[in-house]
């Protein structure tokens, strides 16, 4: 096993991720990617792809990047003080999916590497990502298939993991004004450089691998599933929820602001249309209302029964 990072392996994967993923959604959509490549003025650059439009997706996004700089942005050294002021090349794929039917969940998934140069010392290096899954109406079978998924990517590495990454996500992707959960979780990991380089990239690349097994049959259940102007506003409504994580709490969104990234790959992420409601509360025992008492909790989907 190695210790050493290979940054041309991990690059490799990362073009390819992008690539397949893209792949897979189109087929699904029936319309193609526009790319467009762009490159960053203090190092590095990247390869954004967003289909807008489609028949299935409103609006989704793929991105890939590598940038390097002179300094760290404050996000990326909040839990490593010690590389303040390093020289670093960061890399990853980063995308999110909102999609045309109600029915059918968001989904974001993250995949990146960083390698950090102190001025003092040996190169740090690790990884960090995740997948998490956003609905608007609750489906037990799609939360468990989800988390069944998540699961599988995790076994090989070691009996807890699912359930350490599962915490983790639990915990990062929730709102504390809102005193909710973005959605039903998944897996998130950062700052993950053990026990060496090749089991670290392992894992990173059985989490990306696992996305589109994981979310492509819930959306193949649930798009062509019928809606009325009802749903679609309380879809347009939840939206303004994963607009606030992303803009207030979402590591990514910071670092690449902090790091001067291409601000429109950066906000990618946001859904085209979106609302705000004062005061907007379900209805007791409407669909609406199942999505807050049964879905948006931290919840053990696999062991529930």
């Amino acid at each position: 096993m190695s210790s050493s990072p290979n940054l041309t392996d991990v690059l490799t994967y990362f073009e390819s991720l992008q690539n397949k993923i893209c792949d897979a959604l189109s087929d699904i959509d029936g319309k193609q990617f526009a790319e467009d490549k762009w490159t960053r003025e203090e190092g590095g650059g990247g390869r954004s792809r967003v289909l807008t439009g489609g028949a299935v997706f409103e609006q989704a996004g793929v991105n890939f990047s590598r940038v390097s700089g002179a300094q760290l942005p404050k996000v990326a050294t909040t839990q490593r003080p010690e590389l303040s002021g390093s020289n670093f090349e960061a890399a990853g794929v980063s995308l999110v999916i909102h999609p045309n039917n109600p029915n059918v969940p968001t989904s974001h998934c993250n995949v990146r590497f960083f390698l950090a140069q102190p001025k003092n010392g040996d190169p740090i290096w690790w990884f960090g990502g995740g997948f998490d899954l956003t609905p608007y109406y609750g489906f037990e079978e799609d939360a468990v298939h989800w988390h069944q998924t998540a699961k599988d990517a995790c076994d090989p590495f070691g009996d807890n993991t699912y359930a350490k990454y599962k915490k983790w996500c639990d915990d990062y992707f929730y709102l504390p004004h809102r005193k909710e959960p973005r959605g039903v979780g998944g897996l998130f990991f950062d700052d993950l450089n053990e026990p060496d380089f090749d089991t670290s990239f392992s894992f990173l690349r059985s989490v990306g691998d696992h996305f589109v097994p994981a979310y492509l049959p819930i959306v193949e259940r649930r798009k062509d599933l019928t809606f009325a102007d009802r749903e679609r506003q309380f879809q347009l409504y939840r939206r303004g929820r994963y607009v606030e994580f992303n803009l207030v709490y979402d590591r990514g969104t910071l670092f690449g602001l902090q790091s001067g990234g291409r601000t429109e790959s950066i906000l990618m992420s946001l859904p085209p249309q979106v609302r705000w409601e004062y005061n907007w509360q379900p209805e007791n025992g409407s669909p609406e209302a199942d999505l807050y008492d049964n879905y948006l909790l931290a919840k053990d989907w696999l062991n529930q029964h």
